[in-house]
């Protein structure tokens, strides 16, 4: 049986290696790391045209929504909060058209943590611009318990308690469509959301980073929606 072909959307900036200082397609090694662990095939999607989306995802067999800039306010309708950090405009347009053909098409979905946010914004959520105590500082990641909730995709994935490496200030607010909570962290923020099972199309969204960290339950969850298709 080959192995499906996982797409993993990447950072934009400016990047240096060797003599050149240039803009740069980038993405940490710990998402597609990840992907190979748990029996995928990452391939690399630099931001594009929108009108490009469905022809890449036709050619794929499941999608990650990386991590990265905070979302737009624009978005979902909202006021920018002067806490909220520069947004990556090229990505928003990419990811979210990326998302819409997915979700067409029933290609699984996994967005992880601005993943997650712009899932929920694409159908039509909202986001809380600023939250307290969900990073150790610039560039540290704080571990946090998240507890599942009974009967969602996300339980059947990881049914107990666990630890989870975090570092957002944002999270979702008002659930977008039929998007349901599957995961809180102690505080209430929710940490997963995800599709109910009958509704068709396999979408999960975590607000951590499962990349960094040693439990690779979510990412096999994708790997094996996008075996099945």
């Amino acid at each position: 049986m080959s192995k499906p072909l996982i797409g993993v959307t990447t950072y934009l900036d400016a990047a240096r290696w060797g003599v050149w200082e240039l803009p740069a397609a980038l993405l940490p090694a710990a998402y597609p790391r990840l992907v190979r662990s748990a029996g995928g095939l990452a391939a690399l999607l630099p931001p594009d045209e929108p009108g490009a989306a469905a022809t890449m995802v036709a050619r794929l067999d499941g999608l990650v929504v990386a991590g990265g800039a905070d979302v737009d306010p624009g978005r979902y309708g909202a006021e920018r909060d002067p806490r909220t950090g520069p947004v990556a405009a090229e990505r928003d347009v990419w990811e979210l058209a990326l998302i819409d053909a997915a979700l067409a098409a029933g290609v699984p979905v996994l967005g992880i943590c601005r993943g997650m946010q712009l899932l929920n914004v694409a159908l039509g959520g909202t986001l809380l611009q600023h939250l307290d105590g969900h990073t150790g500082g610039p560039g540290v990641l704080v571990p946090h318990e998240v507890k599942p909730v009974p009967g969602t995709r996300y339980a059947e994935l990881v049914p107990e308690s666990v630890p989870v490496p975090s570092y957002h200030h944002q999270a979702v607010d008002a659930l977008g469509g039929e998007l349901v909570a599957s995961a809180y962290a102690e505080d209430g923020t929710v940490e997963a959301v995800e599709l109910p099972r009958d509704g068709g199309a396999w979408a999960l969204g975590v607000q951590w980073h499962p990349e960094m960290g040693e439990d690779g339950r979510v990412m096999a969850g994708l790997v094996a929606a996008a075996s099945g298709r």
